[in-house]
């Protein structure tokens, strides 16, 4: 019996309906499933609701390149690839990629292109790759630019820890590679800013008249220096985001700390760098000096919200270096780099939001740090010091003459002081069950509130160093010294988008990917049975499959013959 044209062209006419059909459910419906057990392809919902603002088409210019890149940077470009098409598939608008070397510009434009690259933290690396002659250096850009029509910004994408591995540094900046685009990204579309206040007054930011805080965060925030006595009530200072309290040298008085305890009572993020000892570091030569304790006014407010900054000072054997004259070479003054453990160079971060990822941080004369009972908070510590540390009660000796000896690594048998804390939670105002200061109104009081306070024992931690030729200010993190550009920024950084927003895009540097790597005695040992299973097992399954198939119609036939 003859089949008919319509029978035989059924299937066909399924498939290619199925297949329309498919198609126009896809110009509808866009969905992702991801099926990784990290959730390597999802996005924090943060990342997502930046994404659905970009209202324009936006490129991304991959400047890590190079012949014969190792393995790991070429897993980190590949990562870089992928993240773009992710987030691709969350905008509404066009998110496109390309590759560019800038050792490839003519040398006549390359040098000011690199220091426009320098401006957005994009500094080159070396790495060792394979040639035909050995292994060479090669010169590398880890960095993406991110822009639009009109704009463009940057940002470093290899960051890691000192003393991690290659690996790890890898595997922590792809972590990282969400916040990094998503950050630059929200720079491009969202140019209004918050507002933040460094309180002035007191001393404060006496040395670099606040450039270090300035510098890092003018990018991101719109900063004010307020004169806290000017404030007439707290309401004045509701409207900043965050204050910052840089190192003060005179006492806050009463009124001026109720202010300060209204803002964090009505929400408000305080970050207060506070030094427990006051020292003169230009008499640290001959007999030295003695670091004395000071009160600022503000150990009650502190302790109220389950802190404590000692008048103390830590020394720590992961220390940095203080430049002192050595003599004459010539006619001139020859500068020598003294060991200085009042330096901590801290490195030992918490795995947070903050500090995840961080390299070293720099600490000049910091002080110890100590909690205490104080209901509704959480205190986190961010920073430690080495495993190395010792403190010095006040009055502690500051003399370069202690430094002719090698130290005693007896006597630093503390290890992993915390240096800074975060505190968050409900807080209990200072002046709950106590008489307000004059002038204020018991019915605008607050007992509690919900806000963010951030301790660290050391004023200068975000103030900027200065050139040793001409006395300018460098970028908060450098070291006019040793040429060492330390955290000191990004720390800064870090920690003011978190208060500002502590679930928005900060929140993705938390993401963690497990590095898997083979184990290279299995790969040896196993390496010809994978081998053969790769090869045959597909065509063995094969032929088995089409073995049934070929059974299943010879039987389906010769009935019908039959």
């Amino acid at each position: 019996m003859k089949k008919s044209p319509l029978h035989i062209a059924k299937p066909w006419l399924l498939l290619f309906g199925g297949l329309l059909v498919f198609a126009l459910l896809a110009l509808f419906l866009n969905f992702r499933i991801d099926l990784t057990e990290e959730n390597r392809y999802s996005l924090h919902p943060a990342t997502e609701e930046v994404l659905s603002e970009v209202t324009e088409p936006l490129h991304v210019e991959i400047l890590l390149m190079g012949e014969n890149l190792p393995g790991g940077m070429r897993r980190l470009q590949k990562s870089i690839e992928e993240t773009v098409r992710t987030f691709n598939s969350y905008s509404p608008e066009k998110i496109t990629y390309s590759y560019f070397d800038p050792l490839s510009l003519p040398e006549s434009e390359r040098g000011d292109f690199i220091l426009t690259l320098s401006d957005y933290g994009i500094n080159p690396t070396n790495v060792s790759v394979k040639q035909s002659t050995g292994l060479q250096t090669q010169l590398i850009f880890p960095g993406i630019l991110v822009s639009n029509e009109e704009y463009e910004t940057g940002a470093l994408i290899l960051k890691g820890e000192r003393g991690m591995s290659p690996d790890q540094i890898l595997n922590q900046s792809i972590e990282n590679l969400e916040f990094e685009l998503s950050n630059a990204i929200r720079k491009l579309i969202s140019p209004e800013s918050s507002s933040v206040a460094m309180i002035m007054g007191h001393g404060e930011m006496s040395e670099d008249e606040g450039f270090g805080l300035v510098e890092a965060l003018d990018e991101d925030f719109e900063l004010f220096k307020v004169p806290l006595e000017q404030a007439e009530k707290p309401a004045d200072l509701a409207g900043f985001k965050m204050i910052f309290i840089q190192g003060p040298k005179e006492s806050y008085t009463e009124r001026e700390v109720y202010l300060l305890d209204q803002y964090v009572m009505g929400g408000g993020n305080l970050v207060v760098l506070l030094d427990g000892v006051a020292v003169e570091i230009e008499n640290a030569g001959g007999q030295g000096t003695l670091a004395m304790p000071i009160d600022l006014g503000l150990d009650n407010l502190l302790f109220r919200y389950g802190i404590r900054v000692n008048k103390d000072l830590i020394q720590d054997l992961n220390f940095g270096y203080f430049p002192v004259m050595g003599g004459n070479f010539g006619d001139q003054q020859q500068l020598v780099p003294l060991p200085w453990p009042f330096y901590v160079l801290a490195g030992r971060l918490q795995d947070h939001a903050i500090t995840k990822g961080l390299d070293v941080i720099q600490f000049r004369f910091v002080s110890s740090l100590d909690t205490v009972k104080a209901d509704g908070v959480t205190k986190t510590p961010l920073i430690f010091s080495s495993d190395l540390s010792r403190i010095l009660p006040a009055p502690a000796r500051v003399a370069f003459a202690d430094m002719d000896q090698q130290p005693d690594v007896k006597l630093f048998g503390l290890k992993n002081l915390p240096l800074a804390y975060l505190l968050e939670g409900e807080f209990t105002s200072l002046y709950k069950n106590r008489f307000l200061p004059d002038g204020f109104a018991k019915a605008d009081f607050k007992e509690s509130g919900k806000g963010k306070v951030v301790v660290i024992g050391d004023g200068d931690v975000f103030q900027a160093q200065t050139n040793l030729q001409d006395g300018a200010p460098l970028a908060l993190g450098e070291d006019p010294f040793s040429q060492t550009t330390f955290a000191n920024k990004l720390f800064l950084k870090n920690l003011a988008q978190y208060l500002a927003d502590p679930d928005g895009i900060i929140a993705s540097r938390t993401r963690s990917f497990k590095i898997r790597p083979l184990n290279k005695m299995k790969v040896v040992q196993q390496k010809t049975f994978w081998q053969g299973l790769n090869v045959l097992a597909p065509v063995v399954v094969l032929l088995f499959l089409g073995g049934i198939v070929w059974w299943i119609r010879r039987n389906k036939y010769s009935r019908r013959l039959n």
